[in-house]
C-alpha cells in the first residue's frame, strides 16, 4: 500500500514548484493588475481607490473604441483567412506532389520570422514610393492603385494580409498532419461510391479534422491578442489611429503617456473578454457531460 500511495503522491510533489510559479507569476499578477485599474495610478502604482473612473474614461476614448473595432476586423479575417488558405495548401500538398518538402518549407518559412520582420517586409511591399505601387507607376499603369497602407479606410487590411501571409503556413503544417491521419480506406470507399471530392472534404474530412482545426484556431486567436508588434512595424497605428489595436493602446499609455491606471483598465478589459470567449469552449470540450453511447 505504501509504494502505491507514494506513486500517487509523487506527481503532485513534482508539479508543486510549477504550481507555485503559476500561482504567483500569473494569478497574483492578474489580480494586482485588476486592482491597479481601480486606482489613480499615473507614472507609478498607487493605492488611491477611484472606482470605475478609469473604465469610464477608457470607453469614452475614441482611440480605444477604434482599437476594439480594428482587433475584431483583424481577428475575424485573419483567423478565417489562415484556416481557409492553410487548409487549401495542405490539401494541395496531400496530393503527393513532387518537391513536397521544398514547397512545405517555402510555405512555412514566413512563420519562422517574427511579427516585427513581417511588418517591415509588408511595409516595403505596400509603400507607394517603394513597393508594388512604385513598380506599377514605372510601368505606366496610372490606373492601378495599391496604396492601402496610407489610406485610413484600408490600412487595417494590410495588417490582415501580413498576418495571413505569416501564419497560414503554420495552419498548413497542422492541417497536413491531420490529413495524413485520414484512413486511406476511407478515400477508396468514397471513390467506389462516386462521391465528388469536394463533398468528401466538406462532409467527411473536415469533421474528422475538428480537433486539428480547434488547435489551429486557438493558436491563431493567441496571435490576434498579441498583434501589437505587427501593427507597430507595419503602420505604427496609422495613418492617424486607423490601425490602432488594444495592445498598442495599452503599451502607449503604460510607457509613453505614463497612465498606468488607464493602461491596466484596458488590459483588464481584454483579459475579461478573452475569459468570456474561452469559457464556453472549455466547458463544451472538457466539462460538459458526454452523451452515453447506446448499447
Amino acid at each position: 500500500m505504501k509504494p502505491m500511495r507514494k506513486r500517487k503522491i509523487s506527481p503532485y510533489i513534482a508539479l508543486f514548484p510549477a504550481f507555485v510559479i503559476v500561482l504567483f507569476a500569473y494569478v497574483v499578477t492578474v489580480i494586482w493588475n485588476i486592482w491597479i485599474s481601480f486606482t489613480d495610478s499615473k507614472l507609478l502604482p498607487v493605492n488611491t481607490f477611484i472606482g470605475f473612473k478609469n473604465y469610464a474614461r477608457l470607453f469614452d476614448t475614441d482611440r480605444w473604441t477604434i482599437s476594439l473595432y480594428n482587433v475584431v476586423i483583424f481577428g475575424v479575417l485573419f483567423i478565417i483567412g489562415c484556416l481557409v488558405l492553410g487548409f487549401l495548401l495542405a490539401v494541395m500538398l496531400d496530393q503527393k506532389v513532387r518537391f513536397e518538402n521544398t514547397f512545405r518549407t517555402i510555405f512555412l518559412y514566413p512563420f519562422a520570422m517574427s511579427f516585427i520582420v513581417t511588418g517591415l517586409v509588408w511595409q516595403w511591399i505596400m509603400n507607394p514610393t517603394l513597393g508594388v505601387q512604385k513598380v506599377a507607376d514605372l510601368w505606366g499603369m496610372d490606373w492601378f492603385r495599391f496604396d492601402w497602407i496610407v489610406r485610413g479606410d484600408l490600412a487595417i487590411y494590410v495588417i490582415v494580409l501580413a498576418g495571413i501571409w505569416q501564419s497560414s503556413g503554420l495552419v498548413m503544417a497542422i492541417m497536413l498532419a491531420g490529413l495524413r491521419g485520414v484512413d486511406s480506406e476511407l478515400w477508396k470507399a468514397t471513390r467506389i461510391d462516386g462521391i465528388p471530392t469536394w463533398r468528401v472534404y466538406l462532409h467527411i474530412v473536415l469533421p474528422i479534422l475538428r480537433p486539428t482545426i480547434i488547435t489551429a484556431t486557438v493558436l491563431l486567436a493567441i496571435a490576434v491578442v498579441r498583434v501589437y508588434e505587427l501593427v507597430l512595424s507595419t503602420t505604427g497605428g496609422g495613418p492617424g489611429i486607423a490601425t490602432e489595436v488594444p495592445g498598442k493602446f495599452i503599451m502607449d499609455y503604460l510607457f509613453g503617456r505614463a497612465n498606468i491606471g488607464l493602461a491596466t483598465a484596458a488590459s483588464s478589459v481584454m483579459f475579461v473578454t478573452v475569459v468570456i470567449a474561452v469559457t464556453p469552449w472549455l466547458y463544451y470540450e472538457y466539462f460538459r457531460e458526454k452523451p452515453r453511447s447506446a448499447l
